[in-house]
């Protein structure tokens, strides 16, 4: 059965390089993301635009800074978080369609993308700038703004990978930090789940979220999210469950209408439906529905607009060649671009010269990430200690700089 499955969802050309990557997965004990995958299974597009799908539904970035009641807010940023998940993990491919999940580009150093939403339903323009900070460890930073609501997100993520059993488990390291100006600098931490990359044994992968993220608000409310999926007995694919309390005492000049225990809990399917479920109520009522609307459009720059390291520009003649089915021009592409970085950080080695990246810095210890994760009660995330990539005009935003354009 598993041969009539592989068989059918791999092509014929591309079957002995296929087993042949199965057996070096299964037997490789380092990080995966050194390995080189055949093209067939590569996606036409960097890991570095995949930052986007936290902005599929603009509107609900923008909503995070709408109500009164920091509650609300909470109740806000949550939804806005899991509608993230469905693009990010899963909206990708078709079941109907006999798609599967392909691995993208491993972005190169330096590499950007830039990208904007219009005006959805009043919520004012958004615009995101990604930026490839390191390559060894491969780490992404990302910037997302809507500064006609006053609300900002900056985040960073790398993946570590690793083969268990017959599935890849990847570790995500990093975080987000959401900032709203106009909610005397309300800010929230949320830390990234866990990946599992099922299916790959059948040329067909699929994405299952695992274990759990925290949302942090300053404002004391917190939300921890399990994640869990079909297990061989019971349970469904793609579920999650948020259980959202406030972990600090009273403040009156936050505005805390609810005692500090009160559970409000959101449970359901991060690629469907979920509902709340209100303390003291045995009644769930409709929280969201990923399929409610489909993703705002994204505004990338034309082609020839681009400069040479934005990510459609740079990977241009391979994603091309993958849409063609022509793996073998792929390959060859790929190999150029990966030649040529490395020839460049050899030079850079040679002239002693070190790479800055041109949107994000480094910060040894970040006042407002320790603040935030120590007040995390339910679960702690090392990431890498209080080490953490900013945007530049992040750290200007909360130190009341002047904003960068």
């Amino acid at each position: 059965m598993a041969d009539e499955q592989l068989e059918a969802n791999v092509p014929q050309e591309q079957q002995g390089a296929f087993r042949s990557f199965l057996k070096t997965v299964a037997t490789f004990s380092g990080d995966l993301s050194n390995l080189t995958c055949p093209s067939f299974l590569l996606a036409p597009t960097s890991l570095l635009e995949y930052s986007s799908y936290w902005c599929d539904h603009p509107e609900l970035f923008a909503a995070i800074t709408e109500p009164e009641d920091p509650l609300e807010r909470m109740l806000a940023c949550v939804k806005w978080f899991i509608s993230s998940l469905n693009g990010s993990y899963s909206s990708r491919v078709s079941s109907a369609k006999n798609e599967y999940e392909k691995k993208p580009f491993n972005p190169v150093l330096g590499e950007v993308f830039y990208c904007s939403w219009a005006d959805v339903e009043g919520c004012g323009e958004t615009s995101l700038v990604c930026e490839q900070v390191s390559h060894h460890p491969p780490i992404s930073g990302f910037y997302l703004q809507n500064k006609s609501k006053g609300v900002y997100c900056s985040g960073y993520n790398g993946q570590q990978s690793r083969f268990s059993a017959t599935n890849i488990n990847i570790d995500q390291v990093g975080h987000a930090l959401v900032h709203l100006t106009n909610r005397n600098d309300e800010s929230y931490l949320i830390t990234l789940p866990s990946l599992q990359i099922q299916g790959l044994w059948y040329g067909a992968p699929y994405v299952e979220l695992l274990g759990n993220s925290i949302i942090q608000s300053s404002s004391g409310y917190h939300a921890y999210i399990e994640y869990t999926g079909r297990g061989w007995v019971s349970g469904e694919k793609h579920h999650f469950k948020a259980t959202i309390q406030n972990n600090a005492d009273y403040d009156a000049s936050i505005g805390h209408k609810h005692a500090r225990g009160d559970t409000w809990v959101v449970e359901g399917q991060w690629v469907g439906v979920s509902n709340l479920t209100k303390p003291g109520s045995k009644t769930a009522e409709h929280f969201y529905d990923a399929a409610y609307a489909p993703p705002a459009e994204r505004i990338v720059p034309p082609l020839e607009e681009q400069e040479p390291l934005e990510s459609r520009k740079l990977w241009h003649p391979v994603a091309s060649a993958l849409r063609a089915y022509d793996y073998e021009t792929a390959s060859r592409e790929k190999a150029k671009i990966e030649n040529a970085q490395r020839a460049e950080r050899k030079e850079r080695e040679e002239k002693g010269e070190k790479w800055e990246p041109r949107y994000f810095t480094y910060i040894e210890n970040d006042e407002e990430y320790a603040r935030l994760h120590g007040m995390d009660v339910k679960d702690k995330h090392p990431d890498l200690d209080d080490a953490v990539w900013v945007a530049k005009e992040f750290i200007q935003l909360r130190t009341g700089g002047d904003e960068i354009d």
